[in-house]
């Protein structure tokens, strides 16, 4: 007792000292929020490992592969929270995609004689070296991964710069540790996945490599140099196929003291002995240009072993970045739940596109040739579908200079492709042409009107024209000549419809501002095409054949891949027209009918047998499917048609019930930073529905107070008076002190930098910007 008295009273005193000298408890900041789990179970398919902000390498765990043809998508980022082993650590992950590709040159470390060498292939794991693990051994921060290898006791510390992974591996004591390395283990598996694979040995602590993969992307190119902090003694080198390559050996010969081994079913085995406790370093380079690529990015961007400056420097990027959005409330005004879920959002909207380049600037383009990035940073993985929606926008207040150089990259695509046209979803020097519609033109259109310039705007436009204009792509050939996408000339053709025309009214909106008379004639006829495929008999969009009947049989709940629209049903596409909702409210037949309409959307019973076999049909709230991309704008559509209320109470029920800080906590794929995108902009009180437009449509704010701060120095910040879980309604609204009666802000209005004040209420304000001049642009208006 006397002891626990003694160090009570220590600690009041060091308390009191604290007090005295003005100490205060240290403040978390934004990083200390972030939970990387996030995403990592149900739909979110989001990866936990260590990166940086927009990094080229992504390491992390694997805990399982999806096979193709059986539908293993939640493993689209090769884990999943419920996992409880770990295959390997790979080096390269897509971060929440409905598609697998990637987890190249994965790693693992054990201790002990793993299964090699032996021509019995059923006793030794096709994938890795499995090890079990338990959620209290693991842990994640931005930058940052650990787990512990329950069977082999062996901790395993993640960090990373742009180009470079560094692992942290302590061991038990083990006169047989090592690391095994995986050529065949890819995120998107089946046989002939890798087309060719190359391991060399080049001195007692370097290897070095390549491979080269067909699967989601059909031909791409991955090179590798790895250093590690303590000379292994041994090393053996296997290739598991059945056939023989001269110089090579038979299929599961071990090839101890032979420096190189090439295939397409290679592994490395590198041993050495360990003391209980000693921690070994690895480092592990990539290239997509090279083995000389990638040993330069290691030797100048990580010529040394300090894991924890690494770690430390991580952190600060992490910082940097997530201190441009920032909340600046305490509870009750904001919980601890909610800006968990709103940083880790944030985190998540910089994960993707990547760097894709070495320090030297050579990268590999669209075209298999090395190029170099003279005066931009190259970037790759461009999920356009998703991101133009929020992502892309997010990056013009947060990001513009950044935004310039994605543009010159996809304009680089654009210049390398075979087809001459910017990308649709491509990622390593190679275009998938998933999805639909030409979303770069809105990308790079957006970022124009916006005041971006940093790049050729001349060359952008005639790369906008020459995507849009490609007869062979998409049932363009039609949709020109006819105005509408023949559904039985091409699939999906109510969507490609509505989203082409929406890609030709931001083309019609460049051209104007460059001048260009004729192409903007010609973009805004064509950006009323969707008038062509309303059905006012149905009251839906509907996909039209080439005589001009509408194609049979029809039920506006239905969906399937390959059918009249994109991954949803006419519910959930009938909706989309962001350039004219004016016009759509027409086609509907008046404010009353549309609202009437859009409350049915939320309300409808869930039919989904209809859709079941649509997996990307997710986070639905009556037929409103928030888990996937067509619906995200919907709820903001009431602000058109003088019922703002309704949009904020739709606001509300959205991100009380579809988002949270859990691992489950997605509804739907993150897809790139578009879902995270959406929250970020969404808490914020506000959402870009027509980019293009300048204007962002106003929600209801979640966040007590909010403060973006611009590249200008400059701040704009946002503060909702009276925010609580009951009050979410808009009473009134200020913009810089003086009235804001409408239902939109502007870009420049958040570029200028300003102040936003929401005053909100439990009950509606039905008056508040619900006047036709209050309402945000439309074509028709």
């Amino acid at each position: 007792m006397t002891r626990f008295l003694l160090r009570v009273a220590s600690l009041l005193c060091l308390l009191s000292a604290a007090t005295v000298h003005g100490q205060a408890p240290k403040q978390k900041s934004p990083i200390d929020y972030v939970n990387p789990f996030i995403g990592t179970g149900g739909e979110g398919h989001c990866y936990p490992g260590a990166t940086v902000p927009f990094g080229m390498v992504q390491p992390g765990p694997d805990t399982r592969l999806p096979e193709f043809n059986k539908k293993a998508f939640p493993w689209c980022a090769g884990y999943q929270y419920a996992d409880d082993s770990i295959i390997g650590f790979s080096q390269t992950h897509f971060s929440g995609t409905g598609h697998s590709d990637l987890g190249d040159v994965l790693i693992m470390p054990f201790a002990g004689s793993p299964r090699i060498g032996t021509a019995d292939t059923a006793n030794r794991p096709r994938f890795g070296l499995p090890a079990r693990f338990s959620k209290q051994g693991e842990s994640a921060q931005p930058g940052y991964y650990a787990v512990v290898l329950q069977d082999s006791k062996i901790n395993v510390e993640i960090t990373a710069t742009n180009r470079v992974a560094m692992y942290k591996c302590t061991y038990p004591a083990s006169d047989t540790a090592g690391l095994m390395l995986d050529m065949t283990s890819s995120i998107y598996n089946y046989d002939g996945k890798v087309v060719w694979s190359s391991v060399r040995v080049e001195n007692d602590s370097t290897i070095s490599g390549y491979r080269q993969t067909k699967g989601w992307a059909a031909d791409r190119k991955i090179f590798f140099v790895m250093r590690f902090s303590k000379p292994f003694t041994r090393y053996q080198l296997t290739n598991d196929e059945t056939v023989t390559y001269r110089g090579f050996g038979k299929q599961g010969r071990v090839l101890t003291n032979y420096p190189e081994q090439a295939g397409k079913k290679v592994k490395a085995y590198l041993t050495f002995p360990t003391r209980a406790g000693e921690s070994v370093f690895v480092k592990i380079a990539l290239s997509a240009v090279g083995t000389d690529g990638a040993m330069s990015n290691l030797t100048q961007e990580l010529p040394h072993w300090n894991f924890d400056g690494v770690r430390a420097d991580a952190r600060r990027l992490w910082e940097q970045e997530l201190s441009q959005i920032t909340v600046e409330a305490s509870e009750p005004m904001v919980s601890v739940k909610e800006q968990e879920t709103f940083y880790t959002a944030i985190y998540h909207s910089k994960l993707a596109p990547v760097t894709y380049m070495d320090v030297d600037k050579r990268y590999r383009g669209v075209d298999g040739n090395i190029h170099t990035a003279a005066n931009f940073t190259n970037y790759t993985i461009y999920s356009l579908w998703d991101t133009y929606r929020a992502e892309h926008p997010l990056f013009t207040i947060t990001q513009p200079t950044r935004v310039g150089d994605m543009i010159q990259s996809m304009l680089a695509h654009q210049e390398q492709s075979v087809h001459k046209l910017l990308p649709v979803w491509s990622f390593y020097a190679n275009e998938t042409w998933c999805m639909i519609g030409y979303h770069a033109v809105s990308v790079i259109a957006d970022a124009y009107l916006k005041g971006i310039k940093n790049f050729d705007t001349e060359k952008a436009f005639a790369a906008i024209k020459q995507s849009a204009t490609c007869e062979y792509y998409g049932g363009l050939r039609e949709y020109m000549k006819l105005g509408y996408v023949a559904q039985d000339v091409e699939n999906e053709g109510a969507s490609k419809t509505l989203e082409y025309a929406y890609d030709d009214w931001t083309i019609a909106r460049m051209a104007q501002a460059l001048g260009k008379k004729d192409d903007y004639a010609t973009f805004l006829k064509r950006a009323q095409n969707y008038t062509n495929v309303w059905d006012k008999n149905t009251g839906f969009m509907r996909a039209k054949k080439s005589d001009g009947t509408w194609n049979l049989p029809f039920d506006p709940i239905y969906a399937q891949y390959g059918g009249d629209y994109t991954e949803g049903n006419a519910w959930q596409y009938s909706w989309y027209v962001p350039q004219d909702v004016q016009g759509l409210i027409q086609l509907m037949g008046g404010n009353a009918r549309f609202i009437t309409k859009l409350d049915s959307l939320f309300i409808l019973k869930d039919s989904s047998e209809k859709y079941k076999h649509v997996e990307d049909i997710s986070g639905l709230i009556g037929q409103y499917a928030h888990g996937n991309e067509p619906s995200q704008h919907i709820a903001y559509l009431y602000n058109y048609a003088g019922a703002p209320w309704k949009t904020q109470e739709k606001i509300h029920l959205i991100m009380n019930n579809l988002f949270s800080n859990t691992p489950d906590g997605i509804c739907g794929n993150e897809d790139c930073g578009q879902m995270s995108a959406w929250y970020i902009f969404s808490s914020m009180g506000f959402y870009p529905v027509c980019p293009g437009s300048l204007e962002y449509v106003i929600g209801t704010p979640r966040l007590g107070k909010v403060v973006i701060r611009l590249d200008s120095q400059k701040t704009f910040t946002i503060i909702a008076k009276n925010l609580s879980h009951d009050n979410f309604y808009i009473k009134s609204a200020t913009l810089n002190g003086k009235s804001l009666e409408r239902g939109y802000i502007t870009h420049q209005e958040i570029t200028s930098g300003g102040e936003l004040i929401f005053t909100m209420a439990s009950k509606p304000n039905k008056n508040w910007a619900a006047t036709k001049e209050a309402a945000p642009y439309s074509l028709s208006k």
